[in-house]
């Protein structure tokens, strides 16, 4: 006979079957070190040396600005993602979900399409870089060039990859974390050791330094890609016991973050000053590593910066799922990915085949992703401030329960404090914004030079909702007969 205290939770099937509904206590079998190869993978990214040598070049800042640049984007923008992903554990459900007790659950649509809509930005960026990965590595190994065939076949297999890999579930990414954090740091540690040996470092030291503006900024563009993650970090820690302690789950997720982040983007700055057409591959933002490394070195980097594209997007997409669910998708978690992963593959054959600007493109993205993710970031903050010394911190039946019965019903569906202070807070935020194609009112305000527009956004927002009379929570009812059913598997 089986031992039901020892089968399988939905998380560690081969596929999970767990969609949005809360996990139950006796299936919190986490671990708290299982988030640091998550956040490791989640920054394995090519494009952060892009981003590093733009600082270089376009910031004008020198090697100690753009070392204090990445540690400090790393603790602001991931110190946030671990903080907020306490409330994981409060709750044991997504992020997308526990949203509905701050906005209410018809308010919580709102807030939902931005964020959504701008997970499919960042599956669309993360799926065209894994492209041009590929058709870097086949022009270095067969020399073949790039066409609009071979676009469309490798961006629809990294496509297909990630689907699968986000498919399959908790269970497979956090396999899939540990090893491409062994592998990329490996070989991160080899590119290093190069950059050492062969880099004019008197050159490098003897670079003058950059306006305290252009750093500031610097730390806005950095911290965006963390920033786009904070709403996700609850989807990673739902697994995790009541009795996680909530520091550790803030130091693991800065430390496995900035483990990758920072040395990336520092050596990012240190190619720029040798070669500083890097910050200006506005086409292909891959290219130039066959420029840099030898090619001994550079394919190989290469195909493991591609498994860890493989992996930010397949944990991208795997959160996905869960906002397609909250939004009213009516799919098991698995399917429901299959929507991010068609819009990624239209949005990414456009910037192919069509735009051609990506890095002008992906610098605009960031901006305005750490803006419209920025205003949620406010209020859901507070909401989780407010909840602490709570008894009960998320009611699970009202999470799912849709109907005027749920606790987090308002009025109306609506919490009108969360959405007005999210409604202001976001048009705040675009008016201090400046990107290519659009200039806010209050862009050449000092705060708007500096590239504050993020920051100031967060606290607009948590400060309206905070001084707003507080949201009064319905008294729980009796389970409703319109209560949302849990996914299907």
């Amino acid at each position: 006979m089986t031992n039901d205290a020892h089968a399988p939770t939905p998380a560690e099937e081969t596929v999970e079957s767990r969609g949005i509904e809360p996990v139950p206590d006796h299936e919190r079998r986490g671990r708290v070190r299982e988030l640091f190869p998550t956040w490791v993978a989640a920054n394995i990214s090519v494009l952060l040396l892009t981003m590093g040598a733009s600082l270089v070049i376009a910031n004008g800042l020198n090697f100690w600005q753009v070392l204090a640049v990445a540690a400090i984007a790393s603790v602001v923008s991931y110190g946030m993602v671990g903080v907020l992903s306490i409330s994981g554990k409060w709750g044991g459900a997504p992020g997308a979900m526990l949203s509905r007790a701050a906005f209410g659950v018809r308010g919580n649509y709102f807030p939902g399409m931005i964020l959504w809509v701008a997970r499919f930005g960042w599956e669309t960026i993360n799926a065209v870089s894994g492209a041009y990965a590929v058709l870097t590595v086949l022009k270095l190994l067969f020399g073949i060039e790039s066409n609009n065939a071979l676009i469309v076949i490798t961006l629809l297999a990294f496509v297909a990859a990630t689907y699968l890999l986000s498919g399959l579930g908790r269970k497979w990414l956090n396999i899939c974390n540990k090893y491409a954090t062994y592998v990329f740091s490996a070989f991160s540690l080899l590119v290093l050791a190069y950059l050492i040996a062969e880099m004019d470092w008197g050159k490098i030291f003897s670079q003058s330094p950059g306006s305290a503006a252009l750093m500031v900024a610097g730390i806005g563009t950095i911290a965006a890609g963390g920033i786009s993650w904070v709403p996700t970090g609850p989807d990673f820690a739902r697994y995790l016991p009541h009795s996680a302690p909530g520091k550790r789950i803030v130091a693991t997720t800065i430390g496995g973050a900035a483990l990758v982040l920072v040395p990336m983007v520092v050596m990012g700055g240190v190619m720029a000053v040798s070669h500083p057409e890097l910050a200006n591959q506005n086409t292909d933002p891959m290219s130039f590593l066959g420029d840099t490394l030898p090619m001994w070195l550079a394919i190989p980097y290469l195909l493991t910066a591609l498994l860890g594209m493989v992996m930010i997007n397949s944990l991208s997409m795997y959160s996905a799922g869960f906002t397609a669910q909250t939004m009213g998708v009516k799919l098991p978690r698995a399917l429901a990915v299959s929507i991010n992963a068609a819009i990624s593959l239209v949005g990414g054959l456009f910037m192919m085949l069509v735009a051609k600007d990506f890095v002008g493109q992906f610098i605009t993205f960031l901006t305005l992703l750490a803006v419209s993710f920025s205003a949620w970031i406010g209020v859901y903050g507070i909401d989780m401030l407010r909840r602490r010394n709570k008894p009960v911190r998320y009611d699970g039946d009202s999470l799912l329960n849709i109907s005027p019965s749920s606790r987090y019903w308002y009025k109306g569906g609506f919490c009108w404090q969360a959405l007005t202070a999210w409604a202001v807070a976001l048009l705040v935020g675009l008016a201090l914004t400046k990107v290519s194609w659009f200039t806010g009112p209050l862009a050449t305000t000092w705060l708007g030079e500096h590239g504050l527009g993020w920051a100031c956004t967060i606290v607009v927002a948590a400060v309206i909702f905070a001084v707003l009379p507080a949201p009064r929570e319905n008294e729980p009812a009796a389970p409703d007969p319109a209560r949302e059913p849990a996914p299907v598997s």
